[in-house]
């Protein structure tokens, strides 16, 4: 078996683990995708599994890179805070390492989206990116010199979990998050978020992409929450660039496919940051679900060795 330079990604999600291989080049030579097992020593023999599949399929032997919800624990090298709860309390990584016979590496799946489009995506080129997740829940990864940047506590990035900047007398104290606190920017600019807002606003219970189909319309409450949405999400960036002023924020997630969202963002996040000019890209990604893969492979760094 050739020993090029390729690399496997791996998404380990709830419902699906995909797995793809890529050229130094950013070409997938392989890709592979199953159901996730339901308890841990399955879903071991799974990735171990697609792994030896794909470097059949492609007579390489290849560095493998494993992107999951949660994170490793700094302090006992265990999963903690993965909503794939089968894997919580295990050292994934290890595991891995022991059927694959080889270094893996793992690292919190909205990192790896950050990595990806750092490295050949939408934020290609800038040296500072902040990804950003905006999904059933709301997530993010920082990105610097093509490295990823996980954090003491291997919390970097979440900023979900931090207030709603400039709260609202009418949004105080907020709504309460899962994670113990109350007003956390996820229970804002979630998918559910946006759709209990809108809910709120008519009585009637739509998901993002019919709330923009109604916007598109003309409906004048879909256009009042995807306004009001807008508006939280540039609060909520604006804060962001005042703490990591990155050279490029790239939106993913569900939510980020509203295009509405783009029109006029960038000027309203400048009138809140703490500059006089916002000089920051807010783009679109370009990998889209291909994302969780290509950063996990990116993990063992981009083009030859």
């Amino acid at each position: 078996m050739s020993h090029e330079s390729l690399r496997i990604g791996v998404d380990l999600g709830g419902t699906k683990i995909e797995a793809a291989a890529l050229e130094p080049s950013g070409e997938v030579a392989a890709r592979r995708r199953i159901a996730t097992p339901e308890d841990y020593e399955a879903t071991l023999r799974a990735l171990a599994a697609l792994v030896r599949e794909i470097e059949l399929e492609t007579e390489r032997r290849a560095t493998v890179g494993v992107g999951t919800p949660g994170a490793i624990s700094p302090r006992t090298g265990l999963i903690k805070n993965s909503n794939n709860t089968c894997l919580n309390g295990h050292p994934l990584d290890r595991d891995l390492a022991r059927l694959l016979e080889r270094p893996v590496r793992v690292e919190n799946d909205a990192n790896c989206f950050a990595l990806s489009e750092a490295v050949d995506g939408a934020g290609a080129g800038a040296a500072v990116v902040f990804g950003v997740i905006l999904g059933t829940g709301v997530g993010g990864g920082l990105v610097v010199d093509g490295k990823v940047i996980a954090g003491r506590n291997k919390v970097a990035g979440e900023w979900g979990h931090t207030p709603l900047p400039w709260m609202r007398p009418d949004e105080f104290p907020g709504w309460p998050c899962y994670c113990g606190h109350d007003g956390c920017v996820e229970t804002f600019l979630s998918g559910p978020g946006l759709a209990r807002d809108y809910f709120a606003r008519s009585g009637r219970e739509l998901d993002g992409a019919q709330i923009a189909a109604l916007a598109d319309r003309g409906d004048a409450t879909a256009l009042e929450a995807l306004a009001a949405y807008q508006e939280r999400l540039a609060r909520s960036l604006a804060g962001l660039v005042n703490v990591v002023d990155p050279d490029a924020i790239v939106l993913g997630g569900g939510v980020s496919n509203i295009d509405r969202l783009y029109d006029g963002l960038e000027k309203l996040v400048e009138q809140r940051a703490f500059t006089d000019a916002l000089d920051t890209k807010i783009v679109r990604n370009m990998h889209g679900d291909s994302s969780g893969v290509r950063g996990a492979a990116w993990l063992w760094g981009a083009g030859k060795d």
